[in-house]
């Protein structure tokens, strides 16, 4: 029987690890993390999925650490797998794993390698991403690809819309995969990193949007950190006010100086600078929603300069 290690966390994990134990992997220790409580938990326990099964677990706060080490080395793995665990892992774990330590990547690598690959891909307009299983190496991200599974991005598809696509196609990816890579006859293709890209991590106040920038680009940004994300964010009169959902209206207008917020019937939309018109669905203004008639009763109809 095929031994492995898993290193795991979110939905991704949880799906993942679930497709192990169907191929009668013996998954003889799971590592992942603790919940951190000041962390919205949107997303499905690893830890309680693992229990369900009877399955050692772990949660070290560093998994290079000695203990952590001395554990997967008394596991004897043959496999290592890494399924949206947060860390990464040195050599002397993954030289624990005589026939490899595998991980998923949530896009279509090389393109997007680091950190919320989901989060980057829609700020960026992409229509299309993905799930990777590849080979894990020193370098993040780099190792050679086994499998992979694309999927769509709507154009109003939210980060949490794509990811629950992205988590289905982790799991198709492995499903597909694993039987070869248990018997030793996955191929694997090399990587072209000089065609990929590279991005670092997310803060909250990256969120803040930039009014210069045309209606799509704001929209994208809007889409990419929306809840459970900290969200889109701008000062209107001296609060702070976040963008939850918006939709780019099919009409556009000339190129204007100012992006200007304004009450049109039942709605409230954004003339962009560059011509294009933002209907805000969802907004809030110090933790308050708004609509559009609350909004105009409380800071007037407009036009609202926004800068």
């Amino acid at each position: 029987m095929i031994r492995a290690v898993v290193f795991a966390y979110h939905d991704v994990g949880v799906r993942c690890l679930s497709v192990l134990l169907a191929h009668g992997v013996d998954v003889a220790l799971v590592v992942t993390h603790r919940d951190r409580p000041d962390e919205n938990i949107w997303f499905g326990s690893v830890a309680r999925l693992a229990r369900l099964h009877d399955l050692n677990v772990v949660t070290p706060d560093d998994p290079n650490a000695p203990n952590c080490i001395a554990d997967i080395r008394a596991a004897r793995p043959d496999f290592i797998f890494s399924f949206y665990y947060r860390h990464m892992l040195g050599a002397e774990v993954l030289d624990l794993a005589p026939r490899g330590a595998y991980n998923m990547h949530g896009s279509l690598l090389p393109r997007y390698r680091g950190r919320v690959p989901v989060n980057w891909a829609i700020i960026h307009g992409e229509r299309e991403t993905g799930a990777t299983l590849h080979r894990m190496v020193a370098k993040p991200d780099a190792g050679d690809i086994v499998a992979q599974q694309a999927v769509p991005i709507l154009p109003d598809d939210t980060a949490r819309d794509v990811f629950a696509k992205v988590t289905v196609a982790a799991e198709i990816a492995l499903d597909g995969v694993l039987p070869a890579l248990m018997a030793g006859t996955a191929v694997h293709r090399p990587q072209d990193l000089s065609r990929g890209s590279y991005f670092g991590g997310r803060r909250p106040e990256d969120g803040r949007i930039d009014w210069k920038q045309p209606a799509r680009a704001i929209h994208d940004l809007v889409r990419a950190v929306a809840p459970p994300y900290p969200g889109a964010w701008f000062e209107f009169m001296g609060l702070n006010a976040r963008l939850l959902r918006t939709q780019v209206v099919p009409a556009s207008g000339p190129a204007r100086e100012s992006a200007i917020l304004v009450r049109e019937s039942d709605r409230l939309v954004v003339h962009c600078r560059d011509g294009g018109v933002l209907r805000i669905i969802d907004v809030e203004c110090d933790g308050i929603a708004l609509d559009a008639v609350s909004f105009s009763q409380r800071f007037g109809r407009g036009p609202h300069l926004l800068s």
